[in-house]
């Protein structure tokens, strides 16, 4: 039986409101999150999409499982956009391990699971990126950069390449505080992420930390179109926005058409950027081929919601939109970073020849 991601933990309070309170602790201090993932794991969210050997949930299918993870990131936003994206970097770890797992690292996650461990996925770096030598017992030398959660979490899949090969997965110790280096992540949104750089030099890598063959992170349809999720982690910040605006709306505002008006167009971009998100999602897990062409629209609209919707919370709430403290304030500030991931318009503009080349959308319903 899937668990009711709306429902509460018994003897505590909804989790969304669990993550924005510990949030705003974050936020004025930052720090690796402890009390949050503590929250997560006692909700069950940090097992629920690990392979199921390994103690996940059981789901009828692919679809099933997507649709799921994306209520899991969208309630998750809603509570605090940092830590749904260190729980997006957790459930992209999980949904690798099931791919690519052997029997013996299968084991080992479940093992690690039991102690609460939380994993993130490292791709980005400075180049020439993380090589991987090719000794006996080959070794890491480079770092990653914007490695959310370094220094915190427990492990970290990295991207690593050998001379004339593409870059593989390694599973690597990521809360060695020496290797850690936070001071560059000053930033005014996104704080508790502790995306900073982490330095991989000398680390050995044994056989079983090798996870997958070269290539296989890279690989579309499953790569590129994996943006989903962090698309549900940031619409779920959105709607979270759009609750608070109605929520903090004086009633001189809620007697004003102008801003009424405002209030509609915000939740209808909200609405509109969910549907897209579900049908990223679908398409994700049923590797349809125009996967990532649905991804990177969905980009695009679920960035255009954000725009829409952190106007309306600063035409509509005016100064209390930008006062510290205010959650519309952290909510606006974290969502101007997080809609920063990874080239938005160069998605946009490839989501945009494929429209081009033919009509993504489904079948027997396409315009051209």
């Amino acid at each position: 039986m899937i668990p009711d991601i709306q429902g509460q933990v018994p003897g505590t309070i909804d989790i969304v409101d669990r993550l924005a309170m510990f949030g705003a602790r974050y936020d004025a201090a930052p720090n690796f999150p402890s009390e949050s993932m503590s929250a997560l794991i006692e909700s069950g969210h940090h097992r629920w999409f690990a392979p199921q050997i390994c103690g996940g949930l059981p789901f009828e299918d692919e679809a099933a499982r997507c649709r799921t993870m994306a209520r899991a990131l969208r309630e998750i936003g809603r509570g605090d956009l940092s830590i749904a994206r260190l729980y997006e970097g957790h459930v992209n770890a999980m949904s690798l391990f099931e791919c690519f797992g052997v029997p013996d690292q299968l084991h080992w996650l479940a093992k690690a699971l039991d102690r609460g461990a939380w994993f993130g996925v490292w791709a980005t770096e400075p180049s020439p990126g993380v090589q991987l030598t090719r000794e006996a017992v080959p070794s890491l030398f480079g770092e990653k950069i914007f490695a959310s959660g370094a220094g915190g979490l427990d492990y970290a899949l990295v991207t690593a390449a050998s001379e004339g090969e593409h870059r593989r997965l390694v599973i690597v110790r990521a809360n060695e505080k020496v290797r850690a280096d936070l001071s560059g992540w000053r930033v005014r949104g996104m704080r508790a992420s502790v995306s900073g750089r982490y330095v991989l030099d000398d680390v050995k890598v044994e056989p079983d930390m090798l996870l997958g063959k070269p290539g296989d992170y890279d690989r579309d349809p499953r790569f590129t179109a994996g943006a989903w999720r962090f698309c549900a982690a940031q619409l779920g910040g959105i709607e979270a926005l759009v609750t608070e605006i109605r929520r903090s709306m004086r009633d001189a505002a809620r007697d004003d058409p102008v801003q009424r008006a405002r209030f509609a167009d915000a939740t209808v971009a909200v609405r509109t950027a969910g549907f897209w998100v579900a049908e990223a999602a679908h398409r994700f897990a049923s590797g349809h081929d125009d996967a990532v062409a649905v991804a990177r629209m969905t980009r695009g609209v679920v960035e255009d919601a954000g725009f829409i919707v952190m106007e309306a919370a600063a035409r509509i709430l005016g100064t209390q939109s930008a006062l510290d403290g205010q959650r519309a304030d952290k909510i606006v500030r974290d969502l101007s970073l997080y809609l920063r991931q990874a080239g938005p318009d160069h998605a946009r503009d490839e989501a945009a020849k494929a429209l081009l080349d033919h009509d993504i959308w489904v079948e027997g319903e396409r315009l051209w």
